[in-house]
């Protein structure tokens, strides 16, 4: 090995080294440095304009961008999730206390459909057992949402400090964002063109999910809690918060709320009640998530609807809530970059074969 190979190699080694040495120590901050990546590309048209308003001053124009996303989203978010702390702990000592009880389902089934107890006695199971299963899973599920609130306010600061982070590097992202981009294009050795399509892929999916999550959810969480709110419904804020979240999940989505709460009405003797939120929950619910989901999220993606339900759950399972977003980004790059492939490799093996097959001494002419 040469002198000029032999540091070569060292220095490889040494931009390995370091490379995965500055990841590992950063990665506590990984999902607020993404999230303000994907603000900023959400935001950018904001900023721009925000830029041209103030007499292209790019300082003030972050600013103002991230002052206008703390209204818009963040206060919002911190509000709704005070309502649904405080929701959840009420729910908690409702059933706690009795107050409210599940084995009200049971006792009206026993009362008025005496042939459900039969049916239940053949598949082995009595409505003593049952009032026991439904007392333990409500008040499991109340204590999980109550404990959840809990620690989401003892871990206030932590969440302060990381959403601090995030918005710190926002002005960063939005301000010198393209001379980063500019930096990243020509540092990285995969050749200009191939980089920018994959940026730009990457702002086609983030821009697409998350407009498709947020708005899926808000329709879907704000139609699901109103209809509470108007039957009488106690928890409404939570409930419909828990229906956005679900929401996210095309395979489940909503209705694993408002189909209980609809059954449990009618089996309480609420039938009007009942019937209503079935047939509200069916049309508008239901339908607003198999209509906007396709063409907010699987057309601006160009990936059928499988992969993003697929890739969706891949990221909630590995990244959390972030990765709602990541999964569907790491697919897309994942096509994109096999895409790249097929057009430059296995497009020019297939023409250098027919080249090399042209002019071997073998082949013959259709005359011959």
């Amino acid at each position: 090995m040469t002198s000029r190979n032999l540091q070569n190699a060292f220095f490889l080694s040494l931009l390995l080294l370091t490379t995965v040495a500055f990841f590992g120590l950063i990665q506590a901050f990984l999902q607020p440095i993404f999230w303000a990546a994907v603000l900023a590309t959400i935001f950018h048209p904001l900023y721009e304009w925000c830029k041209d308003g103030l007499g292209d001053r790019s300082t003030l124009a972050s600013v103002a961008t991230i002052i206008i996303i703390l209204l818009v989203v963040i206060a919002p978010l911190v509000l709704t999730g005070s309502a649904v702390a405080t929701e959840a702990s009420i729910l908690y000592d409702r059933i706690a206390t009795g107050e409210l009880d599940p084995q009200a389902v049971v006792a009206w089934i026993e009362r008025h459909v005496p042939a459900a107890t039969e049916l239940l006695a053949q598949v082995g199971l009595s409505t003593n057992e049952l009032r026991g299963e439904l007392s333990t899973a409500a008040i499991n599920t109340s204590r999980y949402l109550a404990t959840e609130a809990v620690d989401l306010g003892q871990n206030a600061i932590r969440i302060g400090g990381l959403t601090f982070l995030m918005l710190y590097l926002l002005f960063f992202f939005l301000r010198d964002g393209t001379a980063l981009l500019e930096t990243i294009v020509g540092a990285a050795p995969i050749g200009d063109a191939r980089e920018r399509r994959l940026l730009n892929k990457f702002a086609e999916v983030t821009r697409a999910t998350l407009k498709g999550t947020l708005v899926i959810g808000l329709v879907q969480g704000g139609l699901g809690g109103l209809l509470f709110w108007l039957l009488g419904i106690s928890g409404a804020v939570l409930w419909g918060v828990v229906m956005g979240l679900l929401s996210l999940l095309p395979a489940v989505g909503a209705a694993a709320v408002w189909v209980p709460a609809a059954g449990i009405l009618l089996f309480t003797g609420e039938f009007l009640k009942g019937l209503i939120l079935l047939a509200c929950g069916s049309v508008l619910i239901g339908l607003a998530d198999n209509v906007l989901r396709p063409l907010l999220v699987g057309r601006d993606t160009q990936m059928p609807d499988y992969l993003i339900l697929v890739s969706t759950l891949g990221g909630l399972t590995l990244f959390g809530l972030s990765g709602v977003v990541i999964g569907p980004v790491i697919a897309a790059l994942f096509l994109a970059v096999w895409g790249m492939f097929v057009e430059e490799y296995a497009g020019a093996a297939s023409d250098g074969d027919l080249l090399s097959d042209a002019s071997s001494p073998t082949a013959q002419s259709p005359s011959e």
